[in-house]
């Protein structure tokens, strides 16, 4: 079917939402994509951006903008509990593009957003509206109709041959118009800051990501140099917590000691919700990103998976007969694979907060399978090329 014509809607202004825009207006489709914050916001700190999603972005010539904003880390160093020297130091940097043909990043996510903004605003055929007060979809035998209450007060309605849900854990979009499941809270949170980079040179190497394990929680820490900051991230168990309060592991060690203290009281909470339901489709509207599998960040793979779920779908809209068809093959592909990484995530959570004597066994494992395990445990994680996925 020729691409020329096609037209959708997309809610929300994320990173899978922007990425799927990009994709589609490339391919030369009329984009529309509703957003109810003023402008582009991305809550939180940092964000890994793994070979599998690099490759995605690299393709939309995002390759040298992404290398100004981020930090290409040498290695990953992990910290028993306690320890003060890393139980091992897994390779990153360039053992990572000599495996992976792409590179592995860190970089703050609003960044990361703001870049796929300016790249959105390029493309005459994409229109982001900012400060959407709500929509209403209708689906119907040759697309969809969506009626947008914008910003001003005003209305307006838009007629596409898809709409797709890319707003989130708490996707309207799938509760709503799907009738799908709500979210689940598993009494997880990440605990999220940035701190003045200076304020721990004397405690983690600045060219690389540390993981700090305990028991009962995990601290990731990296820099980003181009804002002279430090990214800290700490995953806890518990309730989900009033405004004011802060996190407080036990028993953290002197190092984490040391980079909790630099980071005082100025911890936002994140309370960690998942999503697992197999309706990402209905005729010719679907979900995309954490609207259709949010998992747990222990591999740091949400934001990869929505950049790879943008980058299947989008050829699918554009070159297959109707959307309710391009949708049931993006689940097909995409389905079993978000999954596996989900439940690799969740395994890495237990693992990652083991009490002892089961820790000294985890720490005895990977101290012997050294610093380039990785790299065959998770070649399936990065090697993915969206480019090579099978068509059910």
């Amino acid at each position: 079917m020729p691409s020329s014509g096609r037209s959708y809607v997309i809610a929300g202004a994320g990173i899978a939402g922007m990425t799927l825009a990009l994709a589609l207006a490339k391919f030369g489709a009329t984009v529309i994509v509703l957003e109810r914050s003023p402008s582009t916001q991305e809550f939180g700190a940092g964000l890994q951006i793994s070979p599998n999603a690099r490759r995605v972005l690299d393709r939309m010539g995002l390759d040298e903008a992404i290398n100004q904003a981020s930090l290409e880390p040498t290695a990953l160093d992990v910290y028993a509990q306690g320890g003060q020297r890393p139980l091992v130091s897994m390779e990153l940097g360039p053992t990572m593009r000599e495996r992976f043909d792409a590179p592995y990043a860190v970089m703050h996510r609003a960044d990361l957003a703001n870049l796929l903004y300016k790249a959105c605003r390029r493309f005459a055929n994409i229109d982001i509206l900012f400060g959407v007060r709500g929509w209403d979809v209708v689906s119907h035998a040759r697309g969809v109709t969506v009626a947008i209450d914008e910003s001003n007060g005003q209305s307006r309605t838009a007629r596409a041959d898809g709409f797709i849900g890319a707003d989130g854990v708490h996707s309207q979009t799938r509760l709503s118009v799907l009738d799908g499941p709500a979210a689940q809270y598993r009494n997880r949170i990440a605990w999220r800051t940035l701190v003045p980079a200076d304020s721990t040179s004397s405690q983690i190497a600045m060219d690389r990501v540390s993981v700090f394990f305990g028991s009962g929680f995990h601290l990731v820490c990296y820099p980003l140099p181009h804002r002279g900051q430090v990214n800290l991230a700490l995953f806890m168990p518990g309730a989900i917590p009033q405004e004011d309060a802060q996190p407080r592991p036990k028993r953290p060690g002197p190092k984490v000691e040391s980079l909790l203290a630099a980071a005082a009281d100025q911890w936002t909470a994140w309370p960690m919700y998942t999503v697992d339901t197999p309706l990402w489709h209905q005729g010719n509207i679907g979900i995309i990103g954490d609207a259709a599998h949010a998992m747990v960040p222990f591999q740091a793979q949400g934001a990869a998976m929505g950049i790879e779920d943008a980058a299947t779908l989008a050829p699918l809209l554009m070159g297959t007969e109707s959307a309710e068809t391009a949708f049931s093959r993006y689940a097909g592909i995409r389905q079993p694979r978000a999954r596996r990484v989900a439940a690799l995530s969740a395994e890495n959570g237990r693992i990652f907060h083991m009490a002892w004597p089961f820790s000294l066994a985890r720490n005895m494992v990977m101290r012997l399978q050294g610093p380039r395990a990785h790299l065959k445990r998770l070649a399936w994680v990065y090697s993915h090329d969206v480019g090579d996925s099978p068509t059910p």
